[in-house]
């Protein structure tokens, strides 16, 4: 975390020291700061990705469910900024739809290696014009309605700190683990930020590494979401006539946010989208575990 971002924490060192929170427990909660990349859609920082737009696979690469959300220019998207060892090259796709009725992931994720030969693909999802048909029928029209306001523009940088946004110190056991179990303040200091964060962090649809937030602020939407991926991938494995016992499944504590989506969209007003992978998956540039949570409090 370089200096200049812990500088943005001023704001919030101030109300914690109006509020009588002692400067010792401040530090110690700024020391879980992250750094965590905003991608906008206005602005003067260098582009980094797109929303929206066709989606573009390599000929071999299976033809998802999920529509594309972004695709992101790996090598713009380096791990001072992010928090995240991403793959050094390349494009990795976010894929997900804000849709209450998927029984596991919400999406996935793709990676595109630098130079592979790429054609256009249509998501076999409902709400996607064109599609084949295999994916069932949007029968009146909701998800087409929903899919018709997903972004399509470019998406900018804007280098931002990150600290928890939960801070309950009565849940911990996983998935509500807190990153200070036992802090004497943490609930107030998370309070604080969620409040602070709003003069500090910049303005944007999309955000890459740091903390999950969404409306629900007991836990952690990471520590949640890896443990409904840990169910989804021991049923994969099963319906594949394998053990999950045999991958060695990472422990929820070590998977990250890759992405977060608040997608603001008209009939999903509140929702969230989450892309959680194991950290070490990232630095080897594989994404078949990355699981995609949907929260949404209509």
């Amino acid at each position: 975390m370089n200096s200049e971002l812990l500088r943005r924490l001023g704001p919030f060192r101030d109300e914690a020291a109006e509020q009588g929170i002692p400067d010792e427990d401040v530090e110690r909660w700024i020391a879980t700061a992250r750094p965590a990349a905003t991608l906008v859609t206005r602005g003067e920082g260098p582009v980094v990705g797109r929303f929206g737009g066709p989606l573009m696979l390599p000929a071999d690469a299976p033809t998802p469910w999920s529509p594309l959300l972004a695709t992101l220019d790996c090598a713009a998207l380096s791990e001072e900024v992010t928090g995240l060892q991403l793959p050094a090259e390349g494009s990795l796709l976010l894929l997900g739809f804000p849709d209450p009725a998927y029984p596991y992931s919400a999406g996935e994720v793709v990676y595109v290696p630098a130079g592979a030969p790429v054609e256009e693909r249509i998501p076999h999802h409902p709400s996607v014009p064109g599609n084949d048909g295999t994916g069932g029928d949007d029968l009146d029209g909701t998800l087409g309605r929903i899919y018709e306001q997903f972004p399509d523009e470019e998406l900018r940088l804007a280098a931002d700190v990150s600290l928890p946004f939960h801070g309950m110190v009565t849940m911990e056991e996983p998935p509500y683990a807190v990153p200070l179990p036992g802090h004497p303040r943490s609930g107030e200091l998370a309070e604080l930020w969620r409040e602070a964060a709003e003069q500090v962090v910049a303005d944007g649809p999309l955000q890459i590494g740091g903390y999950a937030s969404h409306e629900c602020v007991e836990g952690d939407p990471v520590r949640a979401a890896a443990s409904d991926a840990l169910g989804w991938l021991r049923d994969r494995a099963a319906r594949s006539g394998g053990s999950a016992e045999e991958e060695e499944l990472p422990a929820p504590e070590e998977w990250v946010l890759l992405a977060q989506w608040d997608s603001g969209l008209d009939g999903r007003e509140g929702s969230t989208l989450h892309w959680v992978i194991p950290r070490g998956d990232l630095a080897e540039g594989r994404v078949d575990r990355a699981y995609v949570s949907f929260f949404w409090n209509p």
